[in-house]
């Protein structure tokens, strides 16, 4: 990487990685759709799964947020959801005019053998890079996320 005299950073190296981001968030996007043709779900309620198995019971309100959704549309996809069982909308404890999104045990086992075989893709990928080298993409890229947040 170059870094000019005023601490900014080549703008064509920010490009290269912008582009290679991309490509890899569209590849691992591919792969994604193609491991949940085995499931009854579709992308969309991957997502929204994925955010219950990781954060926890929410509302339709803040899995919308999570989503960039319309709440609407994350009604419709939570009622289908909960058709197959994946997801129960149950009352607030604390306050029973609340209505939180539990996810029930399909959905864990769902997200779960999903994430699996995701990780094992991405396992096969990285078997040409060395140890440090795996290390060095997991420390930058926890970075980058950092940054990002």
């Amino acid at each position: 990487m170059t870094v000019q005299n005023t601490n900014k950073i080549d703008a064509e190296i920010v490009a290269n990685i912008e582009k290679d981001m991309r490509y890899i968030s569209g590849i691992i996007k591919q792969k994604g759709r193609e491991m949940l043709t085995n499931y009854k779900i579709t992308p969309p309620q991957f997502v929204a799964l994925q955010w219950l198995f990781d954060d926890g019971d929410m509302t339709i309100g803040e899995l919308s947020t999570k989503m960039y959704l319309a709440c609407s549309t994350t009604t419709d996809l939570v009622d289908r959801m909960e058709k197959n069982n994946l997801v129960v909308r149950v009352k607030d404890a604390n306050d029973r005019r609340v209505v939180r999104i539990h996810l029930l045990e399909e959905g864990e086992r769902i997200i779960d053998e999903v994430i699996k075989k995701r990780q094992n893709y991405l396992e096969e990928v990285l078997k040409n890079f060395s140890s440090d080298e795996i290390q060095q993409l997991q420390a930058n890229l926890m970075k980058l996320h950092q940054e990002m947040k």
